[in-house]
């Protein structure tokens, strides 16, 4: 059987299977911003925080992988803004941006999972595009391995992209791959 016959069956049978062919994410840790394309044109750019532990996907390295990804999951329909996640479940406490304390993920999950050998621990790292409450460390690499948001934008980009949405993580400017 084709190799590529049975990574489509793998998709399938764990969730993953693609679907959004409009939409595609672009991710610049260089510029800490991520870009939204919608049937190939741009159609919004976001402040993010990737890994300030750099690029990378071995395991414990804290580090955001790099490459072709695509969402494999979407948890956190219809929660509020600011909703508190442990363990992909809601825990019922909500908070608001830039919060004092702890910095859990909130708000919604697009889980990633990694499609080349340099990202193929994503998913089992637990890779997510994500709320935070720390929204003031947006635009610096602030984060533990994943894409980080504000709570506005996650829930915005959430309703938007489907599963199978394609997502690029590279270290180059997001101005320099739009040229090309």
């Amino acid at each position: 059987m084709p190799v590529a016959v049975i990574f489509l069956i793998l998709l399938f049978l764990t969730g993953c299977a693609h679907g959004d062919t409009h939409h595609e994410l672009m991710i610049s840790t260089k510029d800490q911003k991520m870009l939204l394309l919608e049937d190939e044109k741009p159609v919004a750019t976001y402040r993010i925080s990737t890994s300030k532990y750099g690029i990378g996907d071995r395991f414990g390295s804290y580090a955001t992988p790099t490459g072709e990804l695509f969402v494999c999951q979407k948890i956190g329909d219809q929660l509020p803004l600011g909703a508190v996640f442990k363990d992909r479940k809601p825990t019922g406490e909500v908070l608001r941006p830039n919060a004092p304390g702890r910095d859990p993920i909130v708000t919604r999950i697009l889980w990633l999972k990694g499609k080349e050998p340099q990202n193929k621990n994503a998913y089992a790292r637990y890779i997510y595009i994500h709320g935070t409450p720390e929204e003031k460390n947006l635009g610096k690499p602030k984060s533990y391995g994943c894409i980080r948001m504000s709570s506005v934008d996650v829930a915005q980009l959430y309703d938007r992209v489907g599963k199978g949405t394609r997502v690029e993580i590279t270290n180059e400017s997001l101005r320099k791959i739009v040229r090309m």
